[in-house]
């Protein structure tokens, strides 16, 4: 089993998204999720956690669904599971012993954190050590809506109902964002890393799953999902040696045309004078992270 890591690290990640939803909001008709004051775009942080953890699975497991609980990248939320069950079944009678048996197993508890005391044993609450913000547009989103049209009907009683007409259809809505670009803040903790043994391995998995996470993740609804930047700031110290507000504002966004739509139309930059001592900077796609 791999060490903990020993540094602290703060990271920007920059996405687009082109003629799709790219997080429906299910209170608002699942119209594209946006701040109700400025109309910028938002992705909440467990819809990126999800992409993750899909690609994890697809990047470790064996067979779909299938895996060996040696491999420590097994999934803990994830579609089917019966998380009590899971709970349960944890080895160890002490809840320190229980908590270690799922994050030696489970990549998400490891990195993500999970509440785990419910169950008939339980077994508290692990904090992980990666944690998101929520990606939110570098410009206010038009939330389009379209009318969509299907050649069949889903009952009998609404074929009846449209007897007079040649051929029966069926009406929807479908919601997308003709173009925007995200941001979102990322933090990953030593001292919580030391808790859930969150690797080396493991983090270089998380670049590799955050860059890759829209490529198994396509469908008509999300569009063009696409990761366009991921500015890294290593620290020296496992507490940091920045506080990560400053590093962030060091990553500048500006837009190079009125109404951007691509990548194209917004200049990326990253401030590299002055760099505090202990901080180290890398950045993808310029060079590789994984």
């Amino acid at each position: 089993m791999s060490e903990a890591i020993k540094n602290r690290y703060d990271f920007v990640f920059f996405f687009d998204v082109k003629d799709g939803n790219p997080n429906g909001d299910p209170d608002q008709v699942n119209l594209p999720r946006a701040d109700a004051e400025d109309q910028r775009g938002l992705v909440t942080d467990v819809c990126i956690k999800r992409k993750i953890r899909n690609y994890v699975m697809l990047e470790k497991s064996k067979q779909v669904d299938k895996f060996d609980p040696e491999d420590r990248f097994d999934i803990f939320i994830r579609q089917g599971q019966v998380l009590n069950s899971v709970i349960d079944s944890a080895s160890g009678d002490k809840i320190p012993e229980r908590q270690r048996s799922l994050t030696d197993r489970y990549y998400d508890i490891r990195t993500f954190g999970a509440v785990l005391s419910t169950g008939e044993k339980g077994a508290g609450t692990v904090r992980g050590p990666v944690q998101f913000t929520f990606s939110r547009s570098e410009d206010r989103i038009y939330q389009a809506e379209h009318s969509i049209t299907r050649c069949a009907v889903t009952t009998e009683d609404d074929a009846k109902k449209q007897e007079s007409r040649e051929f029966a259809s069926t009406f929807g809505r479908k919601s997308t964002v003709p173009y925007a670009m995200y941001r979102m803040h990322g933090f990953v903790s030593a001292v919580d890393a030391a808790k859930t043994k969150f690797s080396e391995d493991d983090l270089k998995l998380l670049w590799k799953s955050l860059i890759n996470a829209f490529e198994h993740d396509r469908a008509a609804a999300r569009g063009e999902m696409n990761p366009r930047k991921l500015v890294i700031f290593k620290h020296a110290s496992h507490l940091g040696n920045e506080l990560s507000g400053r590093l962030f504002e060091r990553v500048k966004v500006t837009k190079t045309a009125e109404l951007p739509r691509n990548k194209d139309h917004y200049d990326i930059t990253v401030d590299q004078s002055n760099i505090p001592n202990g901080i180290e900077i890398k950045m993808w796609p310029e060079e590789s992270v994984f």
